[in-house]
């Protein structure tokens, strides 16, 4: 591993050099391509060279206890060389997982579907909610939250919710957040004081570029319509929604939140291009082993992966069984407790993987 690093390094040195050069500097597409890939290597160097300074303070105080004769000294050699072996594991445990195989998609955007499930009414509040808490979520970690579609409920809340979240390493974010969320609580109509059980399905699909999927023109059906709903003085008085079929596979895609046709379509059109090389993938996992399924992704959207249980102020991730008592500020979008955790989680399986390899 260290081989590679050493390498990691050498290479890093290469591209900040290569981004002084006048030529490579007046090449844009070269100039992108390899700020892109220094700030990728970056984060690997930083820890590398953490790494090696740990190690010449851990030779350095060694040495200084076999030579020292003074205690004062000895003490304070013993005490900094107890400090830099305690902080090296954590070191050493952050380059083996930024050493891992790198995801692809880990730095796209993505598009985050939330639809209500079973439940009725109730589903839909809940699936507002739940929007509201990533929203904020995101707003913390710096992302921008786009709406490109949102259904009504009947009762208030949301069928469905589409948007586009955008910013650094997005999708490495919030990939495990895919499956079905399950939230238990008392509905306002209840008189009786029952807990309801309700679900809502959450699907995060990276963002595909236009050089990724292949649409023929020809399988497309473009539909526009109408608005409905709020959105402005615009939603009533043109015909500005797009509804977007593709008859190969029968997806369909609406989008209505755009001031212009034009633009709904372009937004319908990202959607459209994310689901279907989400669906490529999908099929990629099915027929992939158990061996190379964490290669590949993340697993199965219609897996129960997250129960919210109001009542109790008590949220579980059942991947990992870890159970929190602080249900109010998760929904108030402090969602870190919970998605670091399974991030780490996944991160120590693959370490497993590799390892075992």
């Amino acid at each position: 591993m260290f081989e590679k690093l050493n390498d990691v390094e050498k290479k890093f040195e290469s591209i900040l050099h290569q981004l002084q050069n006048p030529d490579v500097i007046n090449d844009q597409n070269k100039f992108r391509a390899l700020m892109k890939e220094q700030a990728e290597l970056e984060k690997v160097v930083k820890i590398f060279r953490h790494y090696k300074m740990l190690q010449k303070t851990i030779a350095d105080s060694k040495t200084l206890l076999a030579e020292e004769k003074d205690p004062e000294m000895r003490d304070m050699a013993k005490e900094e060389l107890d400090e830099a072996e305690r902080e090296m594991v954590d070191i050493e445990q952050e380059l083996k997982i930024a050493m891992l195989p790198k995801d692809p998609n880990d730095d796209k955007n993505v598009i985050l579907e939330i639809r209500a499930g079973a439940g009725g009414d109730e589903a839909g509040l809940f699936a507002e909610e739940l929007f509201s808490a990533y929203t904020h979520f995101a707003a913390d970690l710096g992302f921008k939250v786009e709406i490109l579609s949102i259904s009504p409920g009947n009762a208030g809340g949301y069928k469905e919710v589409v948007a586009m979240i955008s910013g650094d390493q997005v999708y490495s974010r919030l990939k495990y957040e895919s499956g079905v969320h399950r939230v238990q609580r008392v509905p306002k109509t209840e008189s009786q004081g029952r807990v309801h059980t309700s679900t809502v399905t959450v699907a995060v699909i990276p963002e595909a570029e236009e050089v990724e999927v292949s649409i023929n023109p020809k399988d497309l059906r473009i539909d526009v319509m109408r608005a409905s709903g709020a959105g402005g003085q615009h939603i009533n008085t043109t015909d500005s929604a797009v509804r977007i079929t593709h008859n190969p596979t029968g997806v369909v895609v609406y989008c209505q939140e755009g001031k212009s046709q034009h633009a709904n379509k372009d937004r319908a059109m990202k959607i459209l291009m994310s689901r279907l090389k989400a669906m490529e993938e999908e099929k990629a996992i099915k027929e992939a082993s158990d061996a190379r399924l964490s290669q590949i992704g993340t697993g199965d959207r219609s897996e129960r992966i997250r129960t919210y249980n109001f009542p109790q102020s008590r949220v579980t991730d059942h991947r990992i069984g870890l159970t929190l008592h602080s249900l109010d500020d998760v929904m108030k979008g402090n969602l870190a407790q919970v998605v670091e955790p399974v991030i780490t989680h996944y991160q120590a399986e693959a370490l497993k993987q590799s390892e075992a390899q």
